[in-house]
């Protein structure tokens, strides 16, 4: 996987008024940070090219998919300075984070968020604040790697794609495909996080035709951190 330390994500927040359009944009680099193993520290920039002075809050969560989904608990255990930010036009700020405590086993997981702290309404105007979610991975020390198996179940009536990490290290699944020993290609549930953690279960709804799903097998294809997946998979004895 190549790091998204390397890209740029811009993300707009407009502020309207009843007379004319006040745009801020935020930009933070980067949008995803790698901690290597025995790295206790790294920073990441917000910067501000929008046309009025913003203010930020940056808070730290730890995030869990234990139950499937993203969870996200607040956490002391990455000290941010400074937690509170003011930003002039043009101008950038570096937020740093430390750990208070390496990860042990497997890879810690979090998230930052970095919250515009809009100024106070007047009257006839709309403020939309801008929030930006910022994942951090910290690996242990040793080698940690993700381990997945894949399989496709029935549950609630509906077909489920269903990925499971008994690895110490996060999976990012992209792209997926489901194609059929006939050559269909079934649809794949798309508003789910790319992110499967160490240790947890995610699941992605398959639309399309049941009855595609009553052969021996079924190819998986997808994108992951360690190049393209092209796999089968037996499918169960549907009822």
């Amino acid at each position: 996987m190549i790091s998204a330390a390397h890209f740029r994500a811009a993300v707009a927040a407009f502020l309207l008024t009843g007379s004319a359009g006040w745009a801020q944009s935020l930009t933070v680099l980067p949008v995803n940070i790698q901690m290597r193993p025995g790295e206790g520290a790294t920073s990441l920039t917000v910067i501000n090219q929008g046309n009025a002075v913003s203010a930020v809050q940056v808070r730290v969560y730890s995030w869990d998919q234990s139950t499937g989904t993203d969870q996200l608990v607040p956490s002391d255990r990455i000290h941010i300075s400074p937690p509170l930010a003011t930003i002039n036009p043009g101008a950038s700020q570096v937020i740093r984070l430390a750990l208070r405590r390496p990860p042990e086993g497997r890879e810690d997981t979090y998230r930052i968020l970095v919250d515009q702290i809009p100024p106070p309404a007047e009257p006839g105007t709309v403020r939309i604040a801008l929030r930006l979610s910022i994942p951090v991975f910290a690996q242990p020390k040793g080698r940690a790697v993700a381990t997945v198996a894949y399989s496709i179940e029935r549950a609630e009536g509906r077909n489920w794609l269903i990925a499971r990490n008994n690895g110490g290290r996060h999976e990012t699944v992209r792209d997926i495909q489901l194609v059929t020993e006939d050559g269909r290609t079934l649809s794949i549930e798309r508003n789910v996080s790319p992110y499967l953690l160490a240790g947890a279960t995610r699941r992605w709804q398959i639309s399309g035709d049941h009855n595609a799903l009553s052969g021996p097998s079924i190819r998986l294809k997808a994108i992951t951190d360690a190049g393209p997946l092209d796999q089968s998979i037996k499918l169960p004895i549907m009822p």
